[in-house]
């Protein structure tokens, strides 16, 4: 029960926030004109004007398709503004475009289409060599672009339905033969922004932006069932400065996986994921982390900054995942201030994870994890307070735990700290570590500079 009314406060308190953030964007008719704010676009139009119909039955793909042709024709004139009214915008998968808003109004909904045969094929990332669930390629994602750059997807906290079921029955089924699209991909683009939108059963990843710079997540909700198959949230993957704060995860995988391609395709294509701040984050998942780093992390992952989340009812806190075969590094690691309710465990590394894209990975590709700092840490109601497990013969250093209360459930296990090939130092940590973790006497370290991702204020227009 204590569970359950921490669940409603939280949601209370989220919905409250993007209440205040919606209001924010919805300026009054006295605020000055949209083009001439900071971030907003020149030009505006409804989709409406491109054909399309918002009953929820009739397709939308080719007005999509008409606005954001015509529209991209302004993005050297002041960019564009597509805006989506009230209804339901049924569509199959659709591009944007640069200099270019997709705002959503209060009630208005976009339904990703059921059918998949309106979802093309597309080549798998190069960093992946294949789609993740299935060789081969994979099937487009929902919203996409590659190449952009000032993109912005906001709204009056509108709403992108994925309609996941079909694509979650499917999969269990294993009558997919290609790999599930994600609701929204973005590719070697920068200065994206995405805020005050909620994102709703996806057919697997959420949000991915991959091989991106400046990417601002601020303000969005996200949404799917517990069980649904592998709809994580927020998936920075190979990109650099990114800010993720003030977002409500519920998912059915972790609530946000830092990425950095699998195995040899990642190893040779080099692209880290690094300098990305998480703040203010809730989250519920009870199969899986907070936040994972990894296990596709084969490009590294460095400078990672996550501060002041919260996690209710969820499997883990901040995760490492990796394995032999991996290579890559994940260092330079600074969590603190973390509230943690009904957890299985507080602290978990895994360097046995398994999953290759094929029977090419090199054995002798293991990663290096090192510089990993947590500090400021409570915990209630928790199954294990530490499972660390690094890799025989390449071992995960560099750690630092302090300031940790972690108050145990009535079913906990009487073994509270299991760790293997890991080395390093704790103070004031209840329950006491391992030996591995010996006592430090001083707290974890933490950056002093800031990461300064992203404009100083998200655009205000009334569109």
């Amino acid at each position: 029960m204590a569970s359950r009314r921490m669940l409603h406060a939280a949601a209370a308190v989220c919905a409250l926030a993007l209440a205040l953030c919606a209001s924010s964007i919805g300026a009054s008719s006295s605020s000055p004109a949209a083009g001439a704010r900071a971030g907003c676009r020149k030009h505006v139009a409804k989709i409406t004007e491109y054909g399309g119909v918002g009953d929820g039955k009739r397709s939308n793909t080719a007005a999509f398709a008409r606005a954001v042709a015509d529209l991209s024709r302004r993005a050297g004139d002041g960019g564009a503004a597509l805006v989506v009214p009230k209804g339901r915008w049924l569509t199959g998968p659709f591009n944007l475009t640069n200099h270019f808003t997709l705002f959503l109004d209060h009630g208005a909904e976009i339904l990703a289409s059921q059918k998949l045969e309106d979802w093309p094929l597309i080549a798998p990332l190069p960093s992946y060599g294949r789609g993740r669930d299935e060789p081969g390629p994979r099937y487009s994602n929902f919203i996409a672009g590659s190449n952009l750059t000032d993109v912005i997807i906001t709204g009056r906290n509108g709403t992108i339905n994925g309609q996941g079921q079909v694509w979650w029955d499917k999969f269990h089924a294993k009558e997919l033969t290609y790999t599930r699209g994600y609701l929204l991909e973005l590719l070697y683009s920068d200065n994206i922004i995405i805020s005050n939108v909620t994102f709703v059963d996806s057919p697997s990843w959420n949000l991915h932006p991959t091989y991106c710079t400046n990417v601002t997540i601020s303000g969005v909700t996200i949404l799917a069932p517990v069980h649904s198959p592998n709809t994580d949230g927020i998936d920075p993957d190979s990109s650099s400065h990114v800010k993720i704060e003030d977002c409500y995860i519920v998912s059915g995988d972790d609530c946000i996986a830092v990425k950095s391609g699998w195995d040899q395709y990642g190893i040779k294509f080099n692209k880290p994921s690094q300098h990305i701040l998480i703040r203010r984050l809730t989250c519920i998942s009870p199969t899986s982390a907070m936040i994972a780093l990894g296990s596709e992390m084969s490009g590294g992952i460095q400078d990672v900054r996550a501060v002041d989340n919260v996690a209710i009812d969820t499997e883990s806190a901040v995760r490492i995942k990796s394995g032999v075969g991996r290579g890559g590094f994940v260092k330079d690691v600074f969590v603190r201030g973390l509230s943690l309710h009904t957890m299985k465990w507080v602290f978990w590394m895994t360097g046995n994870y398994g999953q290759h894209p094929d029977n090419s990975s090199d054995p002798n590709a293991l990663p290096e994890v090192t510089g990993i700092n947590y500090s400021d840490v409570f915990a209630e109601n928790v199954t294990m307070a530490g499972r660390m497990e690094g890799i025989p013969n390449d071992p995960y250093t560099g750690i630092c735990i302090s300031n940790v209360t972690a108050q145990l459930a009535p079913d906990a296990k009487k073994l509270q700290w299991n760790c293997t090939d890991v080395k390093g130092v704790t103070s004031d940590v209840s329950p006491k570590p391992c030996p591995e973790l010996g006592a430090a006497g001083k707290p974890c370290a933490f950056p002093e500079d800031e990461l300064v991702i992203g404009p100083p204020e998200l655009p205000k227009c009334s569109y």
